[in-house]
């Protein structure tokens, strides 16, 4: 089998780390980076022994496949163009800018026959298969992420840059429809919200309760599923996780086992392999469509509480 010819447009912080993975993946062959920062581009570039792309013509003529990690604003007309010339997409989290942008994509992708995979890079941590092995029936979740403030991301609500994440997860193993919302938020460093609560009930009676802040001295990245038989506590994070139990009248406590590795890496082996097998992606352009149309609700709802 080939190897698939892979390139990523957008070296920030998490184009790097893109650049870094498929520079040693087996079965890609990394072609190349592109970004509107020549320098930035020409520095990776020369660090994964890749070539650095003087255009997007340039990478269209040799590749098979992108990650979009530029600008969310960004993502629309770039998954369009590459779409429309055949390659197949890993876009960055949120999928779009709007949930209309991301129908598009989706129904783009769709007619073309191409992958479009979208980058809820959670999903694919190590902490989630242990969770999906012991999941009955949620009735009750909660989602806690913390982080301090970003040098990034600043003028998007927290809802769609970090909770999203959280929400696509929870739409993921809950499997209802949402029934309703009631959500709160604040901006305290930015001019968009910095700190948001929501709590979703969904249609078969489970309740999540998430809370995001990228203003907190601590970084936390926590869920905790309550279900009929047991509870489970996971970090994501420290790739741990505990299930308590009740048995002949006492609560027992186990560690979970988890084969730890690194999400972004099971991430884009996915992508490539779904690539070169023309599957479906874990994260589907549906997926995170769906979350997206979650997640602007949810800041709608904080925004209109200000007029």
């Amino acid at each position: 089998m080939s190897k698939i010819k892979v390139g990523v447009i957008g070296v920030g912080s998490m184009g790097q780390n893109h650049a870094r993975i498929y520079a040693g993946l087996e079965q890609a062959q990394f072609t190349g980076v592109y970004d509107a920062d020549h320098d930035r581009a020409g520095k990776i570039a020369a660090k994964y022994k890749c070539r650095a792309h003087a255009s997007l013509d340039e990478m269209l003529a040799e590749v098979d496949a992108v990650s979009i990690a530029a600008a969310t604003v960004a993502h629309f007309e770039l998954g369009q163009r590459f779409l429309n010339a055949g390659k197949h997409i890993l876009m960055e989290k949120p999928i779009t800018n709007t949930t209309d942008e991301a129908v598009q994509l989706v129904a783009l992708a769709r007619q073309k026959n191409l992958v479009l995979q979208v980058g809820h890079i959670e999903r694919f941590n190590p902490i989630l298969a242990a969770l999906e092995e012991r999941l009955t029936r949620p009735r009750f979740i909660e989602s806690h992420r913390l982080s301090p403030y970003p040098e990034r991301s600043t003028d998007v609500s927290v809802v769609l840059d970090v909770m999203i994440h959280d929400i696509e997860i929870i739409m993921h193993i809950v499997r209802s429809p949402v029934a309703s919302i009631d959500a709160v938020g604040v901006p305290v460093l930015s001019s968009s919200e910095d700190i948001a609560n929501v709590r979703i009930r969904f249609e078969n009676g489970c309740v999540a309760n998430l809370t995001t802040s990228r203003i907190s001295p601590e970084k936390l990245r926590k869920i905790r599923v309550f279900q009929d038989d047991a509870y489970l506590s996971l970090d994501y994070m420290k790739q741990e996780g505990e299930i308590y139990r009740r048995a002949n009248g006492k609560i027992t406590r186990d560690k979970i086992p988890v084969n730890k590795d690194e999400p972004l890496k099971r991430q884009l082996e996915s992508f490539v392999n779904c690539v070169a097998m023309h599957a479906s992606p874990i994260v589907s352009g549906d997926h995170a469509t769906a979350a997206l149309r979650l997640a602007a609700e949810i800041t709608g709802q904080i925004r209109a509480q200000k007029l």
